[in-house]
């Protein structure tokens, strides 16, 4: 195997050309499977657009909570673009190798993106609660200025952190296998292939992932929570189902993203080893089906975003 040789830290590190992604092999249908996330793809790409659209038009809408639903929107196309075309292009027209720098470019977006959907459930959890909980002091805990704040440090931070993590990729010596096991340029599969003693990285590449997924989920927990008892403080019914109602769509969106990975994760824990193919299949829809039902599912529950797509469609449908 030819290589790419460099020196740091006195210590020649030895890089492969690239890598071979090598997943679905025993899936006889992989074809009809990328055909089907080929449409994911476009209707991720179509509904988040308009969602954006929609609520760009509408002064109306220029809140703190649509400025947050925006930020979900810009991250659930960048997920799923750093991703799905690579998936087509893989496994349907059948070109496998990656080179090693756009590995670590792939890995990067990936994670990065993904790491940022977490946070942006936990940025809409953070709206509701002080809605809720706090109405009298939104203007002080929950304006436009506050959370273009958060949602610029979330960025920032994941950007960083996953940045730290590539690098870690990069300092690290291949000289056995250069097959990938996953969908995708994996994190853990890469790392695995590594031949020099990373047991300090693998931990530290860990535990931050760990942390990333585990500090948005429980906050979002402890948000809701808070709201759940707020709510039932309240003596009117009405008020109480109106409350509830604002956080309905939220809810589903915390439950399509995070139960699919918890369940992954504690069928490994609790029954051992799964099937690869049956793995790298309910991984790849754990991460690309979400990001093309958040839009649909705020469109269709939200009265303000389907009042304004249906009067965008009504003004499409008569315009010349």
């Amino acid at each position: 195997m030819s290589t790419l040789k460099t020196v740091a830290n006195y210590s020649v590190l030895i890089h492969p050309p690239g890598f071979y992604i090598i997943g679905f092999e025993t899936f006889s249908n992989v074809s009809v499977y990328m055909i089907f996330l080929a449409f994911v793809y476009v209707v991720t790409l179509v509904f988040n657009s308009l969602l954006m659209y929609i609520i760009a038009r509408n002064q109306c809408l220029h809140t703190p909570k649509y400025l947050a639903i925006v930020n979900l929107a810009v991250v659930d196309i960048l997920f799923n673009t750093s991703i799905i075309p690579s998936m087509i292009k893989t496994f349907l027209f059948k070109d496998n190798f990656i080179s090693f720098n756009l590995c670590l470019v792939e890995m990067y977006s990936y994670y990065t993106f993904g790491s940022m959907e977490s946070y942006s459930l936990a940025i809409l959890a953070y709206d509701r609660l002080i809605v809720i909980c706090l109405p009298l002091h939104q203007n002080l805990f929950n304006t436009l200025t506050i959370m273009s704040s958060i949602i610029g440090i979330t960025w920032v931070y994941s950007a960083g952190r996953m940045a730290y993590n590539v690098a870690m990729i990069a300092e690290l010596s291949y000289c056995n296998s250069v097959r990938v096991m996953s969908y995708f340029c994996d994190y853990a599969p890469v790392f695995r292939l590594a031949c020099d003693d990373n047991s300090a990285q693998w931990a530290i590449a860990s535990t931050s992932s760990l942390v990333n997924l585990l500090l948005p989920f429980t906050f979002i927990l402890l948000s809701y929570s808070t709201i759940l008892v707020t709510v039932f403080r309240m003596k009117s019914v009405t008020n109480r189902m109106k409350a509830l109602g604002t956080c309905v769509e939220h809810f589903i969106l915390v439950g399509i993203f995070y139960i699919p990975i918890f369940s992954i994760f504690l069928y490994g824990l609790y029954f051992g080893a799964m099937d690869p193919d049956v793995r790298v299949l309910s991984l790849s829809l754990a991460s690309c089906l979400p990001p093309c039902i958040n839009p649909i599912l705020y469109s269709l529950k939200t009265k303000e975003i389907k009042t304004r797509a249906v009067a965008l469609v009504r003004r499409m449908k008569t315009s010349p």
